[in-house]
């Protein structure tokens, strides 16, 4: 048994960050940021929690899948910013959605998450324990950046992104992972909530920080890695994959992994110019767009890679 996704859905917080007004808080521009990342804009949480944009996104995807929310056995939400220590967020999703009949909880592993939810999702379905699983990755990054730090507040926006997994016989179903905790240095975080983003206060030990240059490079080598893991499972060659849906942190680290992979840059999709780094929910969200604008049709053939904090990579080959 595999799990098949019937529905995606998405949530993105109303508030729009321009480039230009962030050249407000730091010594930055347009021109400077799109070059360096392809950002132009992201959205920004004021008044959402990450659970209110889990559930949104939640009922979005059950929406498209036609079920309700009683049918769902299991909910995991990936995410490394929730609202409260306890309950998890994927308990406040079950009480939003009145998913009765599941149970929940809360991974994380950063940019990671969301593959690795959806894993366990494909674990759980594969050992018989559930039939239909609600897999979100829900982020606000936001509550976790010194506005004040040129490094790191260009790069990230808040968002959640969902999809039903519903267990069926055969399909496509390969999946490689892996950690490095020796190199978690390079991407810490605490987390915090804070709504005066606008007036940036020093609070050095909640902040985010970030070794750039070493999570580009991690990223750069550790995507076509775990790409070629997924093919010599699969025995399958990286002409036959349709599409390649990576986590959305950075235009350029992108180009250079398509480059890596030999594959053309058009198989894979970005759309971190509206929406920048949404962490966890990065691939989720990509995955909603691209399903309602009908650019996937049953039987495409995807990897999915993810790569953040921890060290941790992931990626998952499947067929649509």
């Amino acid at each position: 048994m595999t799990g098949r996704i019937l529905g995606t859905g998405a949530y993105v917080p109303a508030r729009i960050v321009e480039n230009q007004e962030l050249a407000k808080l730091v010594d930055t521009n347009d021109a400077w940021i799109r070059e360096r990342t392809g950002i132009a804009r992201r959205h920004v949480a004021e008044e959402e929690t990450t659970s209110y944009m889990a559930a949104q996104a939640a009922r979005e995807a059950l929406c498209q899948a036609e079920i309700s929310s009683e049918e769902v056995d299991l909910i995991l939400v990936a995410t490394s910013t929730p609202d409260t220590i306890f309950p998890c967020v994927a308990c406040e999703v079950q009480k939003a959605i009145k998913a009765a009949n599941s149970v929940g909880f809360d991974l994380n592993a950063a940019c990671s998450g969301f593959l690795l939810a959806y894993q366990t999702a494909q674990a759980y379905i594969q050992a018989g324990l559930y039939k239909t699983i609600l897999v979100i990755g829900s982020d606000s990054m936001s509550h976790v950046i010194d506005w004040t730090d040129r490094g790191t507040c260009i790069l990230f926006g808040d968002g959640a992104g969902a999809v039903i997994l519903r267990a069926e016989e055969g399909g496509l179903c390969f999946h490689a992972a892996h950690s490095d905790g020796a190199g978690g240095g390079v991407l810490t975080g605490r987390s915090r909530h804070r709504k005066d983003w606008e007036e940036p206060k020093h609070m050095e030990e909640t902040f985010l920080h970030m070794d750039g240059q070493r999570v580009f490079k991690f990223a750069v080598r550790s995507v076509p890695e775990i790409v070629e893991e997924l093919l010599k499972q699969a025995q399958m060659k990286q002409e036959e994959i349709d599409y390649f849906f990576l986590h959305q942190a950075n235009k350029r680290i992108i180009e250079a992994a398509a480059k890596r992979i030999g594959a053309e840059i058009s198989r894979f999709p970005m759309n971190l110019q509206e929406y920048g780094n949404t962490s966890a929910a990065s691939i989720p969200i990509l995955l909603d767009e691209w399903n309602r604008k009908g650019l996937l049709k049953r039987g495409n053939k995807l990897i999915l890679a993810g790569f953040g904090a921890g060290l941790s990579w992931a990626g998952s080959l499947l067929e649509w």
